[in-house]
């Protein structure tokens, strides 16, 4: 499966934004996804993970409340929409697919290419 994130920008603090990553294939509902981040310097941390139906999803601390993640298995899609963003949630991020869904230990089969996240104070 082939991803393609999309929607990053730069958004002052307490405001928001909402990432999409098209999925190509036919069989993306077979997938588990999820959204990753890496701020300048640091790793690449789990984020959140919604599962193949969309029932079931998982967040880290950091973001939880305040970002949701979502799928439409019709247009292939998901959404992360990030709400009361921070300076500290300035990074990268990056959607991926499993095919296991392991909660908060999500582990990517896939890769899509980043999209820059910038929240200014």
């Amino acid at each position: 499966v082939q991803l393609q994130a999309s929607g990053g920008g730069l958004v002052q603090a307490g405001g928001s934004l909402r990432l999409s990553c098209a999925a190509s294939g036919r069989t993306f509902s077979r997938y588990h996804m999820g959204w990753f981040r890496q701020a300048p310097g640091k790793e690449r941390v789990f984020v959140a993970a919604v599962n193949w139906s969309g029932v079931s999803t998982a967040y880290a601390e950091s973001v939880k409340g305040r970002f949701t993640i979502s799928r439409d298995n019709a247009k292939n899609t998901i959404y992360l929409q990030m709400n009361s963003l921070k300076p500290e949630d300035t990074a990268v991020y990056y959607c991926a697919a499993a095919e296991y869904f392991s909660g908060s230990d999500f582990r990517p089969d896939y890769w899509g290419q980043g999209t820059q996240v910038t929240v200014s104070s």
